[in-house]
């Protein structure tokens, strides 16, 4: 039977192969690190150090908003206060009406970028609404369990 690929030589049947091995060679075996991979790491590192920049750079928080945050909210009130100032523009159960609705807010702003929106005033038409602090916190209660 003869093998394809493989030659016999004259001194003995002996099957020589024709074809390349895949084994390893001496000089295979040391490679140096990709460059890829270190550009990788640099991009990475320098990502880190951005976001931590921007993070030691955030402007503090007004004190009012502190004090809201450092507040226990109580969703039952929350949603009374929703009742009494938000239905008419956000609609009886936040779907969004005139504004938009508030299913998921949380999720989208932080609960500072959420005081700020409700007390500033500076998205019209919503008005500036600036209720004690402890109000603040259980609208805010309410709205994150939206």
């Amino acid at each position: 039977m003869i093998n394809e690929g493989a030659n016999l030589t004259k001194d003995a049947d002996v099957i020589v192969e024709t074809q390349p091995s895949n084994t390893m060679m001496p000089s295979d075996e040391v490679r140096s690190p990709q460059p890829n991979k270190f550009i990788a790491i640099a991009i990475a590192f320098v990502m880190m150090a951005i976001a931590i920049a921007i993070w030691l750079l955030r402007p503090p928080l007004d004190p009012y908003t502190q004090s809201v945050l450092s507040l226990s909210g109580d969703p039952v009130q929350g949603r009374s206060i929703f009742v009494m100032n938000c239905v008419a523009c956000h609609g009886q159960w936040a779907n969004g009406k005139v504004g938009p609705s508030l299913h998921g807010v949380s999720e989208r702003k932080s609960d500072a970028k959420l005081v700020q929106q409700v007390v500033s005033g500076e998205t019209p038409p919503m008005p500036q609404f600036q209720p004690s602090p402890q109000d603040m916190a259980d609208l805010l209660s309410y709205l994150k369990q939206l």
